[in-house]
């Protein structure tokens, strides 16, 4: 079903594509298939156009299976530029040694993941001990890596602290499966969880946030290490020049869940990659 919506969306994608005679004028850019990826192409088209107003050259954005392709796409720098969870950018940045993460939305700084149900009987997260509970993607770093490290620091080991554990794949996946039954809890990111709430696509009715995860940093907009310095540059000026006065910045901005975009830096991923080391993910 993956593969078939994937071919659908490729199409899509060619409306971003000038035909050019030399492939390495065109900015290749993907992202982590934390939603569906007909939802990814409607929310970079208009970031995407923009970005070949600003950068003078055309834009292809190309959605991908799963997580580990974009890092992967990356390090053999099959594509320029890629939005990653920080967890995905930890992994790029190991994998490559100079992956450079360029911008954050503001909200990153400051990240949360919500656990959510539909069993009127749970109120707390002890109150699962023995039901079955939904990640996202192995992957994620909102939908499993820091659920998983706060849970843990908490005294709770999920593989024997739940009955069942199932991935997903994706946030509004994880909505959809507590919703429908599929699991009796999950876990999701924030800003996909007030996404799907703001436009009616969950029952608050049924489906409820029980708990809400410390703050950490979380996704970024990264460049391949031997991009073309200027161009690098011009990338990260681009993003940062959208502002949420103008009405056509803020259309791209909304669909971003983001206020505006900020300058970010490695070091701000430190302790993604702390917790992922502590959580047996990184060796």
């Amino acid at each position: 079903m993956l593969k078939r919506t994937l071919a659908a969306v490729a199409g899509l994608a060619v409306s971003l594509t000038i035909v050019t005679s030399h492939a390495a004028e065109t900015l290749r850019v993907s992202a982590i298939p934390d939603e569906a990826p007909t939802e990814l192409i409607r929310k970079f088209k208009p970031l995407g156009e923009y970005l070949e107003q600003q950068l003078g050259m055309p834009v292809k954005f190309t959605p991908v299976s799963d997580y580990a392709a974009v890092v992967e796409s990356l390090a053999s720098d099959r594509l320029d530029l890629a939005w990653l969870g920080g967890f995905t950018f930890v992994q790029t940045r190991l994998k490559t040694g100079d992956a450079i993460p360029l911008v954050q939305r503001e909200q990153d700084e400051q990240f949360t993941s919500k656990f959510i149900t539909a069993d009127p009987d749970v109120q707390s997260l002890q109150d699962l001990k023995g039901k079955t509970f939904a990640f996202g993607s192995v992957s994620s770093t909102s939908g499993s890596l820091m659920p998983r490290y706060f849970m843990i620091k908490d005294g709770i080991q999920p593989e024997q602290f739940f009955k069942r554990i199932a991935y997903s794949g994706a946030h509004d996946a994880t909505a959809a499966w507590v919703e429908a039954g599929k699991a009796d809890a999950g876990v999701l990111n924030a800003s996909v969880w007030d996404k799907l709430v703001a436009a009616g696509k969950v029952d608050t009715d049924k489906v409820r946030v029980i708990s809400t995860t410390p703050p950490y940093y979380d996704y970024n907009w990264t460049v391949r290490g031997n991009l073309d310095p200027a161009l690098v540059e011009n990338i990260k000026a681009a993003f940062l020049a959208l502002d949420p006065a103008n009405p056509e910045h803020k259309a791209i901005l909304d669909l971003q869940a983001a206020s505006r975009f900020i300058e970010t830096k490695p070091e701000n991923y430190e302790g993604i990659e702390e917790a992922a080391r502590a959580a047996g993910l990184l060796k």
